[in-house]
């Protein structure tokens, strides 16, 4: 198992302010400390980490500092996280000329995965012809990352068009881009994170593991989730990626990097 974790949990999960004016600088965006982040994400045993494309930027005129982090606390940045809205014709242009910057600052940072949320939701609700659009919209995605030597996978989400199961089959006919399933996201969304695993593996090309209850995101180990089912489809798949863990936000987030460490260093032992 090659175990990471997501910096997003420091600080939670917000936005850039500018990008309500300026598509361009749309980024997700943790409100905390990166490098408190990624101390602790070391300190807790993983190896690797992603980080949400806005905290990335931040580095964009400091690359030697972001790359002295990476060995101070020898991690390897695994992938970027990056969004959005892909239905409206008008600003897919800005849209994907933001990600074409993001994808080259992942890539040269020594990224492996470009993480796509998105897919947006009217405000007259879903139109059928907007899984259509996505779909075209993430293989201009897919043809980004992929020309910088990224592997892009869409993650599905609450608040998008992507969260319920039914959705999720509308649009996997309508993209080549591969999948990264957010389990808990499945579940929260009405859906058996298990049974998403198995009906798509030969489209999962990186997977994040985080666990529910009760309408609530949890460490892993302290909801309902059956990682145990999900790592034996991996496994019988041949899936050799990185497993994240991604937890929102956390009242001490390293004491819940922890916990979650500590629940699958079973899973290694049993290897």
């Amino acid at each position: 198992m090659k175990l990471g974790y997501q910096t997003n949990t420091w600080g939670g999960v917000v936005g850039h302010p500018a990008g309500v004016t300026s598509i361009k600088d749309l980024y997700y965006l943790a409100n905390g400390s990166t490098e408190e982040a990624l101390k602790e994400i070391s300190e807790a045993g993983y190896k690797g980490f992603e980080i949400f494309d806005g905290n990335l930027m931040q580095y964009q005129n400091n690359k030697e500092g972001f790359k002295a982090l990476l060995t101070q606390y020898d991690l390897t940045l695994i992938g970027v996280y990056t969004g959005g809205n892909f239905i409206y014709p008008d600003v897919l242009e800005e849209e994907l000329a933001k990600i074409e910057e993001v994808a080259a600052l992942s890539a040269e940072f020594g990224a492996r995965h470009l993480v796509i949320g998105g897919g947006a939701v009217r405000s007259g609700g879903i139109r059928e012809s907007d899984y259509k659009d996505l779909g075209e919209a993430l293989n201009k995605v897919k043809a980004i990352a992929e020309k910088h030597n990224l592997i892009p996978t869409y993650h599905p989400h609450l608040g998008t068009c992507v969260q319920a199961p039914d959705q999720l089959d509308k649009l996997m006919p309508l993209t080549d881009i591969g999948l990264c399933p957010d389990t808990a996201h499945i579940e929260a969304g009405g859906g058996d994170p298990v049974e998403v695993i198995r009906k798509y593996a030969d489209r999962i090309h990186y997977i994040h593991f985080k666990d529910y209850k009760n309408g609530e995101f949890l460490p892993l180990g302290e909801g309902n989730q059956k990682f145990d089912e999900m790592i034996r489809l991996l496994d019988e798949a041949g899936y050799d990626d990185w497993i994240v863990v991604e937890l929102d936000s956390y009242d001490v987030p390293k004491k819940g990097a922890e916990i979650s460490r500590s629940y699958l260093s079973a899973f290694e032992n049993k290897k």
